[in-house]
């Protein structure tokens, strides 16, 4: 058999993004792909600012798309840093960049049946919902090939409130947080 018959390796397609839950899902993905003795491809989609219609119509220079796909790099490597502790990913495959909207970048990119896509599906209320189009619904709706779905960390809700709670100058309630986490809280 020559080398263009052999068949090409399994991937695990994992959508990155930076967010926490993106996290989650990169380090899902990567289980996935060294138990399944498979290719790991982080992907980071990105739009300018406005969407592509908007970058078409902008009589900004080239030089601002350049600028765009840079940062969306370094998000990337930053997201990748963050979960491996470096740039290497420890297995094989590659990290990418595509222009255009994250559903379908990822649904493109994790187009063969035996590829693997793995999504951050967060929790967002009525609002974010209403502004931000859900990529994990996206691609779960329009993928061909399965799509693994990961939940956000428990601590995610958790980190919500003490959030909201610091927005609005509130105490915060420690005891509560200790025994969600199932620690002893000595006052």
């Amino acid at each position: 058999m020559s080398q263009s018959d052999a068949p090409s390796a399994a991937r695990v397609v994992v959508g990155v993004s930076g967010s926490p839950n993106s996290l989650v899902a990169l380090r899902r993905a990567a289980e996935e792909a060294r138990r399944r003795g498979a290719e790991l491809w982080p992907v980071l989609a990105w739009e300018p600012p406005g969407g592509e219609l908007a970058a078409r119509r902008s009589p900004a220079p080239a030089i601002t798309m350049d600028d765009w796909e840079r940062l969306a790099r370094e998000r990337l490597l930053q997201a990748l840093r963050d979960v491996f502790g470096g740039t290497d990913l420890g297995l094989p495959g590659q990290a990418l960049i595509a222009r255009g909207t994250p559903g379908g970048a990822l649904v493109r990119i994790a187009g063969r049946e035996d590829d693997l896509l793995v999504i951050g599906a967060g929790r967002h209320g009525r609002l974010h919902r209403a502004l931000r189009p859900s990529v994990s619904r996206y691609c779960l709706a329009r993928s061909t090939c399965p799509v693994l779905a990961v939940p956000p960390s428990p601590l995610e809700s958790e980190l919500t409130a003490v959030r909201r709670r610091t927005t609005w100058r509130l105490r915060l309630d420690t005891e509560h947080v200790w025994r969600e986490l199932n620690v002893p809280f000595d006052a």
